[in-house]
């Protein structure tokens, strides 16, 4: 029996994807005597982790992640004083459930943007859509939308995602109207979805960054809501590359930026 005479049917049905595996399957249940039902049942469980695998690769691309940044990937032994604990159950991916924040701060090299990042494709793996984004980016296209009459499509793109995971709050300042576009994004996500939010600002310097304290206090009491806060201290991880290069001069000694706290 040829069995790519099936191709017509598989492919007007959508499942042209079990041709890839036909053959081999078609041979395993001769070799071991699979019943029909048996032999069903392995090419439809192909095509179900064909397309599972298609979609993580979908929003991982979507996503836009370094593909190394993966919890897997992630040095803990570098930073011990992190609450691994914490992190793991973080990866659970409840918090994208309970459509709650997370605020990973402390200073420049540590690896906030990694973990960011690792817990985005926690979340992928999960099958929840993820957004990951500089906040300088994003507040600058946002912004756009207001010249060009698309600020609320604008918006809508980072409003709709299961994990919007915003890095580097801060490092830049927030000139007009960016605080307000900040709030909105803020807003609009509240217990709607759940948002990654790292930052080498301190927690409590967070509402200096709004310039008006009535915006400040409206968007971080919506954001600090339920939060998970991780507090990231100790050395640079580009700081011991850096001394690892010969000639390389010894890095600037960073004070702690913030403390641990909910």
């Amino acid at each position: 029996m040829d069995l790519h005479t099936l191709t017509p049917q598989l492919k007007q049905l959508r499942l042209s994807g079990i041709l890839e595996t036909l053959d081999v399957r078609h041979q395993q249940a001769i070799a071991e005597k699979w019943s029909y039902v048996e032999f069903l049942e392995r090419l439809l469980q192909d095509e179900v982790e064909r397309r599972n695998h298609k979609q993580l690769t979908l929003r991982l691309r979507r996503a836009a992640f370094q593909p190394e940044k993966t919890l897997e990937r992630y040095d803990f032994s570098f930073n011990p004083q992190l609450n691994r604990q914490q992190v793991m159950d973080l990866a659970t991916c409840q918090f994208v459930v309970r459509k709650e924040p997370v605020l990973i701060c402390g200073p420049t090299g540590v690896g906030k943007s990694h973990l960011a990042q690792a817990l985005g494709h926690a979340a992928c793996r999960r099958g929840f859509d993820v957004v990951y984004v500089a906040a300088a980016r994003m507040l600058q296209h946002l912004a756009g939308g207001h010249a060009d009459g698309t600020y609320e499509r604008r918006l809508a793109g980072y409003v709709r995602p299961d994990l919007l995971i915003i890095d580097d709050f801060g490092l830049k300042p927030l000139r007009p109207p960016a605080p307000e576009v900040f709030y909105d994004v803020v807003n609009e996500r509240y217990e709607r979805g759940a948002t990654v939010v790292t930052s080498n600002r301190a927690l409590d310097e967070w509402p200096q960054l709004f310039g008006d304290p009535l915006l400040a206090s409206a968007g971080l009491d919506r954001l600090f809501h339920n939060a998970h806060a991780l507090a990231i201290t100790g050395p640079s991880f580009r700081a011991r590359t850096r001394r690892a290069e010969p000639g390389a001069a010894p890095p600037a000694v960073q004070a702690p930026l913030f403390s641990d706290r909910r």
